[in-house]
């Protein structure tokens, strides 16, 4: 007979956990914030080439992190497009 030093809870709450993260271990996306990703898209291609390829204001005039990260959290459509734009770029789509 084996003890089990977990109560059943416990165990359900590790079990939980564990699948959560097997789950996320096919995403490219786990672990990622936005800000690392337009960091990233800002190193590698540039705020012009990002601008062509997602036409918001915020990359166009007076571009900056900050402000695209305050547009991008609020406009779901436009995070999408960059998302995509980055995974493009690890070749990941």
């Amino acid at each position: 007979m084996t003890t089990d030093n977990h109560t059943p809870t416990e165990s359900r709450s590790a079990e939980a956990e564990s699948a959560k993260t097997a789950g996320q271990a096919n995403n490219p996306m786990h672990g990622v914030t936005l800000e690392m990703i337009l960091n990233e898209l800002v190193e590698q291609k540039g705020w012009d080439e990002m601008a062509e390829r997602v036409d918001i204001r915020c990359f166009r005039n007076e571009p900056s992190v900050k402000s695209s990260l305050r547009f991008l959290r609020k406009t779901p459509w436009a995070r999408a497009k960059v998302e995509a734009l980055y995974l493009e770029m690890k070749g990941w789509k």
